[in-house]
């Protein structure tokens, strides 16, 4: 009996060996969904108008992202859309949505053996070359599973802080005064912090330490991931192409730091803030709205 249990064993240890030894590789499609809670004042928008600010969010937080990937390396680009949801008008006023930070047009490398990623990104005009370490996450395995497609899934959840994510609408008014409530509004509010539980559901049925956008860090390619705003769904996996998935690091751009990039947007979105509110006292506002993610 001993030799038997010592023999299963040794074919079980062997088994998982193999199956970590086979090469993975492949590409994952995902589509994203993000939650938008807007609020906006009633004296500048209608509920026409909000109705379709709200249709025109939810349509450009549609997304679809191919991520190529091998054992070690990914790449992570979203899929063109020929159609631009990003303006519109409503009661004879052009207004536009301007959304900073959601990784539309970046492109994603990564490397997960080299703990490295470098992302391509383009941001008011100007192309920057993210190059950092892959964040370490403290990822808690959990014990609920589910299939996702053919793939038996497992739970992951970490929790951390940030800033709370912010709204900011431009005024609309063409009244030139600037009236005492307003000067009140103005005032820099404090920054408060919020706890989110980011949850993932990865398979071990494809053992890559890999997954959408900058999630990574399991034993098993991320299928599903969920911020509390964002969600990510993987609706397509194809596995071992019979083309060459290309991935290659992207080139071009001022290399910073992701702390530096954060630091840069930060400063571009006052600027852009004050900007729309000096334009909104002298009259000259014409409807924008920002809408600030990624903190």
């Amino acid at each position: 009996m001993k030799l038997v249990l010592q023999l299963s064993l040794v074919l079980t240890l062997l088994f998982s060996a193999m199956t970590y030894a086979q090469t993975y590789e492949g590409i994952a499609t995902y589509k994203t969904q993000r939650k938008m809670d807007m609020q906006l004042d009633s004296s500048q928008v209608d509920d026409g108008m909000k109705q379709q600010l709200m249709a025109m969010m939810k349509k450009q937080f549609e997304k679809e992202f191919i991520l190529k990937f091998t054992q070690d390396e990914s790449l992570y680009t979203e899929v063109e859309k020929l159609d631009n949801p990003g303006g519109g008008v409503g009661n004879g006023m052009v207004f536009e949505v301007q959304i900073i930070g959601d990784g539309a047009g970046d492109i994603l490398y990564k490397n997960t053996k080299e703990n490295r990623f470098v992302n391509q990104n383009e941001s008011f005009s100007k192309q920057f070359l993210i190059k950092d370490k892959i964040e370490d996450r403290a990822w808690k395995m959990e014990k609920e599973t589910k299939n996702i497609g053919d793939y038996a899934c497992f739970k992951a959840t970490y929790t951390y802080e940030r800033p709370m994510r912010r709204v900011m609408s431009i005024s609309t008014s063409d009244d030139k005064e600037e009236k005492e409530d307003d000067k009140e509004t103005k005032e820099e509010p404090v920054e408060e912090m919020e706890t989110i539980t980011v949850t993932a559901w990865y398979t071990p049925q494809i053992p890559v330490k890999n997954g959408p956008s900058q999630y990574d860090g399991l034993p098993g390619l991320i299928l599903e991931l969920n911020d509390g705003e964002l969600t990510m769904l993987c609706s397509k996996v194809v596995l071992n192409p019979k083309d060459d998935l290309d991935i290659k690091e992207p080139k071009g751009g001022k290399v910073v730091t992701q702390e530096k990039f954060d630091e840069i947007m930060e400063k571009k979105v006052q600027e852009m803030q004050e900007q729309f509110e000096s334009d909104g006292r002298r009259g000259s506002g014409n409807g924008n709205f920002e809408i600030r993610i990624g903190g």
